[in-house]
């Protein structure tokens, strides 16, 4: 059959290299069209209940992840000069385009009681002209007099203050986004260089918009960077510039079909399949390496072009095609989580492993039968006698030593067991940023000085219409206002905000601004504040801060209300345990017969997406495993070879794990890839030795040890050099900026480094302990 195939392909050389040029041009062009993606829910399954939580929160109350925080932390921020430049902050941003509201202490206003129209009227706590320094001080006091802001717009204790911006949710879903991010940064560091007060920029608009754009900047230079690695080992192994460039042009034909792929199946670039492009790479190259060794190896023995390339596909295809598979079954078992990030990698990375098996089938044999034989130079890489002599080394080892192989693979086994009781399972919405990063030690600022920036919601559902309108407020409100307070205690979180927040400060105004009046209002006091409360009925006046407050805390049906919370990126294993005891406080305030309380918002979604991410892992690697187990069992038809087969590739990632553990790596939503890649990709080394030794095995009357010894001989070469191409590529990862991609890339290299050894050694030496003549 790959006989056939064979001289199919180099009878139809032409017409099929035609095809494929013209395919690589649409693909080119659909990948020219590829956008980034800036949705961060999607690890959850849409028809997940906490899913569904959310979107209804966002359908009654807008987004909560549209919110941007910029602060400051000095003593000498009430200095008028200082002030000033903060009010021309403040006035920038709101003239930056998509920029909704700007809240901040120098627009704070203050409610003045107007007895004669009963009403309350908000008056700016810092008037728009302040002439001297004294004035500034009287409007000082002021501010420290309202408790509503204290805690929310600036800490007395450390002396930081907070500017809340607003953003457009539409421009937040779309490039335009890193522009306004960036213009509002502009702002931050024009007021930094006048005042020389550093400022400090949070909140998931920019998180979201840099990693985005960071993703972007570490797609390119990876997919860059892995092809000058590529280039350079197989410059150095083949000594030919067009052999090098016949292999480039392989890889790059298969990152252009994998963003097209992408494109056409709907998707955008993310974290995930932005490792995509530089994976087809690192795995599209050991292509190269095993077609162009059989080629050359076989036009030194023979000295027939024409005879070694059908030699070269005849011989490598099926082995070329099993490692293609059972690497993009590593990949595409993602597609089998409920995730949905997972499955877009999946199916993606999955086909595209699949098309450069295709692509370089074609391409390969076809080019080469145009170009000339391979020289002296070319093929002295057969003979380097570093690799002879460690070969050889490695042929000892098997055959003398099985012993001290044994032992030393039984403590490798034992130290990453007892290290993979140390994994630990957590995530963080930031960690996978360095911790000098400006962007982490940002949030860490914010943090520090008001609990944090990351966004949870607590929606209190009445379970009927105008369940919360009236009277019938004031207990929810009393409930809420504990709640509150038992919210506040939490060292992880800052004061909730809500509508009992804003009625605790119009009572206040009613009482002429004492603040020994913020307080929640009894049904007495109700009564007085209930024609104050009823909206300004002229038609002219703007809404104030307050009003935007009291109607965007409370649905228009008056049927349920919000509790906002900023808190910190506690962390995945924290999260649960304090919205738990926030749960069982909510079980003891509100009556679960008369009210619906629903934790949501950003923070929870992020929760949840981690959980299924790493759920997914371990579907994945369980169907990993069972679907190259099945493709080894097909493949060599003996569970002999099955069970030596899978050992040798299970002992890597057992000792992975146990790095993990040993040197702190937690298994998170960004390291959930290395497993299954790794097992996927290690296992073709695998399949690279036992097609071989199945092969040679009649040929040498079924004596299992001078088969085993040629085996290592003739098939350890090219299983060193792509070992070393496939370590290399994942090298590339360890410069990215993301702490999980650095992981996915020195973890990965290890496993395949271990994988190697495990396969040159230890499978060798079962293979020598079961040894039969079935096979």
């Amino acid at each position: 059959m790959w006989k056939r195939l064979a001289k199919f392909v180099l009878q139809n050389r032409l017409v099929l290299l035609i095809l494929l040029f013209l395919c690589t041009g649409l693909m080119a062009f659909y990948a020219s069209k590829i956008k980034l993606s800036y949705e961060f829910s999607k690890a959850i399954p849409t028809d997940n209940t906490k899913y569904q939580d959310y979107l209804s929160f966002k359908n009654k109350f807008g987004d909560d992840g549209n919110l941007l925080v910029i602060g400051v932390q000095t003593d000498h921020f009430f200095e008028l000069k200082n002030f000033e430049s903060y009010r021309a902050l403040n006035n920038d941003l709101k003239k930056i385009p998509f920029v909704e509201n700007v809240l901040s202490v120098v627009n704070a206003a203050n409610l003045l009681k107007d007895t004669a129209f009963q009403k309350l009227n908000a008056i700016p706590v810092f008037d728009s002209t302040l002439n001297s320094q004294t004035q500034l001080d009287s409007s000082k006091k002021l501010l420290y007099t309202l408790p509503f802001y204290k805690s929310l717009l600036y800490n007395p204790k450390t002396n930081a203050f907070l500017t809340v911006v607003r953003l457009n949710k539409d421009v937040l879903n779309s490039p335009g986004r890193t522009k306004v991010i960036n213009d509002i940064v502009k702002a931050a560091d024009s007021y930094t260089s006048q005042t020389n007060i550093q400022t400090h920029i949070s909140g998931l608009p920019l998180i979201r918009t840099e990693v985005a754009d960071r993703i972007a900047h570490e797609m390119k230079w990876f997919i860059i960077g892995s092809l000058a690695l590529s280039a350079l080992i197989l410059l150095i192994m083949f000594r030919s510039v067009s052999t090098t460039l016949l292999s480039l042009l392989v890889v790059i034909i298969g990152v252009i079909f994998s963003v097209g792929i992408t494109y056409l199946f709907g998707y955008k670039i993310t974290l995930l399949t932005a490792l995509i492009p530089p994976l087809v790479v690192v795995i599209g190259i050991p292509n190269c390496i095993y077609f162009l060794n059989k080629y050359h190896s076989t036009f030194k023995r023979t000295g027939n072009k024409k005879q070694s390339l059908i030699d070269m596909v005849s011989k490598m295809g099926v082995v070329t095609l099993f490692c293609n598979l059972t690497a993009a079954i590593g990949f595409a078992v993602f597609a089998l989580t409920n995730s949905a990030i997972l499955k877009e990698f999946g199916q993606v990375a999955g086909l595209s492993i699949m098309l450069i098996f295709v692509i370089s089938f074609i391409l390969l044999p076809g080019a080469l039968s145009y170009m000339p034989v391979p020289g002296r130079k070319q093929l002295n890489y057969l003979d380097v006698r570093f690799f002879t002599n460690l070969l050889l080394r490695i042929e000892a080892w098997v055959l003398h030593h099985k012993k001290i192989v044994y032992t030393i693979t039984l403590v490798a086994v034992i130290f990453s067991v007892a290290g993979i009781f140390k994994l630990k399972t957590e995530g963080f919405i930031v960690d996978d940023l360095p911790k000098t990063d400006k962007i982490y030690t940002d949030l860490k600022f914010f943090e520090k000085n008001f609990n944090g920036v990351m966004p949870l919601e607590i929606i209190i559902d009445s379970k009927k219409r105008f369940g919360l309108a009236g009277t019938r407020i004031l207990p929810v409100l009393t409930k809420m206002d504990s709640l509150s307070t038992y919210i506040t205690s939490q060292k992880e979180m800052a004061r909730p905000l809500s509508i009992a927040e804003g009625i605790k400060f119009v009572k206040q105004g009613f009482y002429d601004g004492d603040s020994a009046y913020y307080s929640i209002p009894d049904s007495y006091q109700a009564a007085f504040l209930g024609e104050y409360l009823k909206p300004n009925n002229d038609s002219g006046s703007k809404k104030n801060n307050l009003s935007n407050l009291l109607s965007s805390f409370i649905d228009t049906a008056k049927e349920s209300t919000r509790m906002s919370i900023n808190m910190a990126d506690v962390g995945t294993k924290k999260l649960p345990v304090i919205i738990d005891g926030i749960r069982n406080k909510t079980n003891e305030l509100f009556d679960s017969s008369k009210f619906k309380i629903t934790f949501t918002g950003s923070t929870v979604t992020f929760l949840e997406g981690s959980t299924f991410i790493i759920n997914g892992l371990k579907q994945s690697l369980l169907w990993a495993f069972l679907f190259i187990t099945l493709c080894m069992l097909y493949l060599f038809k003996s569970l002999r070879i099955l069970i030596c087969s899978l050992i040798p590739n299970l002992i890597p990632l057992v000792i992975t794990a146990g790095i993990m553990g040993w040197t702190g790596v937690r298994l998170k939503p960004s390291t959930v890839l290395i497993f299954s890649v790794a097992l996927g990709i290690a296992i073709d080394v695998t399949i690279r030795f036992l097609v071989n030794y199945k092969q040679e095995l009649p040929v040498n009357n079924f004596n299992i040890k001078k088969t085993v010894s040629e085996t290592i001989k003739h098939t350890g070469l090219s299983i060193l050099y792509t070992s070393l191409v496939l370590i290399a590529g994942f090298i590339i990862f360890c410069f990215s900026g993301f702490g999980g991609t650095q992981s996915l890339g020195w973890l990965t290299s290890i496993t395949l480094l271990s994988a190697t050894l495990t396969n040159l050694v230890l499978l060798p030496v079962l293979l020598l302990a079961t040894g039969k003549k079935d096979i």
